[in-house]
Formats: C-alpha cells, sequence, structure tokens
C-alpha cells in the first residue's frame, strides 16, 4: 500500500512530507485503506492547524479535488483519485482550515502535476493535479509565489510527475 509520512521542525517551520495511497482498484481493500489512511491523516492535520508556527504539508496526496484538477474528469468518476469519497475527504482537510496553496494561487487554471505515460499525455497536457501543498495560516501568511515547473516531465526518462514549488518569506 506503500503510505509514507515524515515531518521536521526547520528554522521555525514544521515541514510534513507525504505520499498518500493510490487506493486502486476501486471498490476493494486498497481503497478501504486509503479512506481510513485519509482519516488518520485528517486527525493529526487536526492536532497542527492551531499551531502559531507555519506548517506546510507537501505531497503526492493521490487526490484530484475538483474538476479543473483533471483532464476529461468524466473519465475519472470511478477511480480512487477522483471518487466522491476521496474528494470530501480532502474536503474535510479545507474545512479544517488548511489552505491548497497552488489552487489559491491560480484559482482557474488548469494545472496538472501528473502525466500518464501513454497517448502522449504529457505533449497533449491530458494530467491530473495530485500534487499539492497545505498550508496553515501561519504559513499562508508567508507564502509568496507556487508553480508546476513542467521541465523536468518533458525530459527523456523522466518521472511521470512534475515538481511543484513554492516560494515562502519570512
Amino acid at each position: 500500500m506503500q503510505s509514507r509520512y515524515i515531518e521536521a521542525a526547520v528554522n521555525g517551520v514544521l515541514i510534513a512530507g507525504l505520499y498518500l495511497p493510490n487506493g486502486n482498484p476501486r471498490p476493494g481493500p486498497k481503497f478501504d485503506y486509503k479512506l481510513r489512511w485519509f482519516d488518520r491523516l485528517q486527525a493529526h492535520l487536526a492536532s497542527l492547524i492551531d499551531l502559531e508556527a507555519p506548517v506546510i504539508v507537501a505531497g503526492d496526496f493521490n487526490v484530484m479535488p475538483t474538476d479543473i484538477d483533471v483532464y476529461a474528469p468524466e473519465r475519472w468518476r470511478e477511480d480512487a483519485l477522483f471518487a466522491s469519497e476521496v474528494r470530501k475527504a480532502w474536503q474535510r482537510l479545507l474545512d479544517q482550515g488548511w489552505t491548497d496553496a497552488i489552487r489559491l494561487l491560480h484559482p482557474t487554471e488548469t494545472i496538472y502535476t501528473f502525466w500518464k505515460y501513454w497517448r502522449r499525455s504529457f505533449e497533449r497536457n491530458a494530467g491530473l493535479r495530485i500534487g499539492h501543498f497545505l498550508f496553515n495560516p501561519p504559513a499562508l501568511d508567508r507564502l509568496l509565489a507556487g508553480e508546476v515547473d513542467t521541465r523536468p516531465r518533458g525530459w527523456d526518462k523522466t518521472s511521470d510527475h512534475a515538481p511543484v514549488w513554492i516560494e515562502f518569506g519570512d
């Protein structure tokens, strides 16, 4: 199932990196595990949201929160990354007070962080936004910029993910 979570305090900022389970095939034990993992993440992040220190949670959440976050959303409705249960779990994080930093900076843009290797998905920009940064309010006060760097995804023998970056001020 390969879920991962790590956090470290660096210069007064709590930074967490994660890989949330994929959850496919759905339905099934992998999907059930994904939902339970999301519940545990929500419980843990509830203990961090109100810290006075900036908190940033970044990584591959394996969730496409809205239709704008996926090419051809009608093709993904039954996939574990786009299932209504997973989208609701993501929304519960936002309801706790977390902010999706990239979507805040680019509210209406088509932004993807992942493209499958088949059918020239990258060249057609037929991707998914599954890499995310969540910020608590003190971190949000220091957010300056953020984007997806698509250049590495175009290289030969590269990852199917593109790096997502943020600029964070004092």
